[in-house]
């Protein structure tokens, strides 16, 4: 069955997007925000040409049965895609688990995938404290949603990573202190790691 999922980028093989896992990395093309750090610049706009077609992708996934563990959806933002539940069923029938990468910018989308036990693991972005967050996104009221999206996560006990991507020029040392204390405080320390921003271009 096809589903209409939009890629603009693909690994057929990581070993670094779902710790100890071997996977298949699925970049959804489309994110609703604008970190200025951001990597993934070309996946920002949801109408660009697609990168492969999802049934490539499962063509693949039948042919790796036995020797990968699992798909991972990032970004992008993936729950930007409204047939992304529908992939993850696929994934599913075909023997592998689910991991997600998102900022959390979907509740609703994500609570539907919590409620069809559709994840396995997910790792989520945070990006700073709630009072930082519209500043590194660009985008209002930014943290209203993430922060939903991560009670809905630790409400549902699926194993998640939290990490903070670190660029000076966005976050300065205050605000890396401020959210380490805010970590603690929310008893998250312990599943969190910082990222350093990678130079683009």
């Amino acid at each position: 069955m096809s589903v209409g999922i939009r890629i603009g980028g693909w690994s057929r093989l990581s070993t670094c997007d779902w710790p100890g896992r071997l996977v298949t990395t699925v970049f959804c093309q489309g994110c609703p925000w604008r970190c200025g750090y951001c990597h993934n610049r070309s996946l920002l706009d949801p109408r660009a040409t697609p990168y492969v077609a999802w049934e490539t992708v499962t063509a693949h996934l039948v042919r790796r049965r036995g020797l990968l563990d699992a798909v991972v959806f990032s970004g992008g933002e993936p729950l930007l895609q409204p047939h992304l539940a529908q992939a993850m069923h696929q994934v599913r029938d075909l023997g592998f688990a689910v991991g997600l990468h998102t900022g959390g910018a979907y509740p609703r989308r994500l609570g539907q995938m919590v409620d069809a036990h559709l994840l396995d693991w997910v790792g989520f972005d945070i990006k700073a404290t709630p009072q930082r967050y519209d500043h590194v996104t660009g985008t209002a009221n930014s943290a209203v949603a993430a922060l939903r999206s991560l009670q809905l996560l630790r409400d549902a006990g699926i194993a998640y990573q939290l990490r903070t991507t670190v660029d000076p020029c966005v976050l300065t040392d205050e605000d890396v202190a401020d959210l380490r204390v805010w970590l603690r405080e929310q008893g998250l320390a312990e599943h969190h790691q910082w990222q350093q921003a990678r130079p683009v271009g």
